[in-house]
């Protein structure tokens, strides 16, 4: 974790905040604020950056980093403090990104597990206590969900607040540290983010800011993302880590790549079609989908960016009566219709934009005007939103916007399953226009 002035300076243009203004009479916008960099304080052979994940049927994976290469990969664990009765040994891997060369990450998958219990665990044989639990293994479960993350004062705020009440599944559609080439970010936002992430599962997909291609230095795309934020994708039959799949509860969760081929040619397309095809809407009623550019927006930020992949992908989708799509990388709140082909829908998903994690690059707060018909609710403040799943037919959807140290809740909405309407096997019917 060397040459941190280097890349600090290689990398200023990345790290500008700014934030561009509008006229919002309703609200009064915050400012953008400073990016918040942790250090590590403990030894080379303390672990850090901790993190779990899903990981297949019954097992969390554990991924923790350590500046020691020579600290084993390896997680001790049980159901008591201090007392652990089970040692799992898993595997490492490092990277080299210009003259950054990152520590020693391990990736250590441990189980069988019991839904809903409480584990206590060691990173290393080394350094302190954490502690996760598992989800449960039926309703009702809940989600954390916001995305474009960031690591600034805003971040910390919107962390706090979803710390402050509790959750099963912390979901996050891409845009994770932004760290943009500058790799001691990432580090950073590791160490910012492991009280959470250590704690309850956290499952990521990729936004933009993850590709961090360099011309000339460095050409392989998502190198940091990929080695520091390993997902399921081998247990869902996936061919990258770019896509995957999970399930929790009753919750079928798909997670896909917006910067990776999605044509029908590509890996993407035809694994997506073969894993909804699996799904069985009586074991998991509910099916959602996170990704990172949005199909629908209305804001003026990344307009039409999401199109090429809604055009290959939405009637996959839709055939399989997917129940709402969230997305990240307009940084605002929106939230739409039932909607497909840019027309309201009764059995097409719901999408949401949830892109206002705390980010550095400030709030998108220039909607097109006049408002579509398809857009329920929009609004350009920081926040974080709320899926709990009661059983296999309803849901409740709301979203909390972040004003400085409360947070309030703005947006919500009871959702019911598609899963649980006869008529959307059967047919479909259209309305409104984007």
């Amino acid at each position: 974790m060397k040459n941190f002035s280097l890349f600090l300076s290689f990398t200023f243009l990345f790290l500008c905040p700014f934030l561009s203004q509008a006229d919002v009479p309703e609200l009064s916008r915050e400012p953008p604020r400073p990016i918040v960099f942790v250090p590590h304080d403990g030894s080379k052979s303390d672990p850090q950056q901790v993190h779990v994940s899903l990981a297949g049927k019954d097992h969390i994976r554990v991924t923790y980093i350590t500046e020691d290469k020579k600290v084993e990969s390896v997680v001790e664990y049980g159901k008591q403090p201090g007392k652990y009765d089970r040692k799992t040994t898993g595997e490492s891997t490092s990277y080299k990104y210009f003259f950054y060369h990152s520590g020693k990450i391990h990736h250590v998958k441990i189980g069988p597990l019991e839904p809903n219990t409480t584990y206590y665990y060691m990173c290393g044989c080394n350094g302190p206590e954490f502690s996760f639990k598992t989800p449960p293994s039926s309703f009702p479960v809940e989600f954390a969900i916001v995305g474009d993350l960031g690591q600034t004062e805003w971040t910390a705020a919107t962390l706090a607040q979803i710390k402050s009440q509790d959750y099963d599944v912390f979901l996050l559609p891409g845009d994770l540290s932004y760290a943009d080439t500058n790799q001691p970010l990432w580090d950073s936002f590791g160490r910012l983010v492991e009280p959470l992430a250590s704690k309850r599962p956290w499952m990521v997909t990729q936004g933009n800011h993850e590709i961090e291609f360099f011309p000339i230095i460095e050409h392989t795309t998502f190198k940091s993302y990929n080695s520091r934020w390993l997902m399921p994708y081998t247990e869902s039959l996936s061919e990258s880590n770019l896509y995957y799949s999970f399930d929790v509860a009753g919750v079928h969760t798909v997670m896909l790549g917006s910067y990776t081929d999605f044509d029908c040619d590509s890996d993407q397309y035809q694994w997506l079609q073969a894993d909804l095809a699996k799904v069985d809407r009586k074991t998991t009623p509910w099916v959602i989908v996170l990704l990172h550019a949005p199909w629908y927006n209305t804001n003026e930020a990344h307009e039409g960016e999401g199109e090429s992949m809604r055009e290959a992908m939405e009637s996959l989708l839709f055939n399989a009566r997917v129940d709402v799509v969230f997305a990240g990388h307009v940084h605002a709140y929106e939230r739409f219709k039932r909607v497909y082909n840019n027309k309201a829908d009764q059995c097409g998903p719901i999408h949401i934009t949830i892109g206002d994690g705390g980010n550095r690059e400030g709030l998108a707060t220039s909607f097109k005007k006049p408002p579509s018909p398809l857009s329920v609710f929009r609004e350009s403040s920081f926040g974080h939103g709320r899926l709990k799943v009661i059983d296999g037919k309803r849901a409740h959807w709301s979203w909390h916007r972040n004003n400085d140290s409360n947070t309030l809740l703005a947006d919500e909405v009871w959702l019911e399953s598609l899963s649980s309407s006869s008529s959307c096997w059967s047919s479909s019917q259209s309305h409104d226009e984007l």
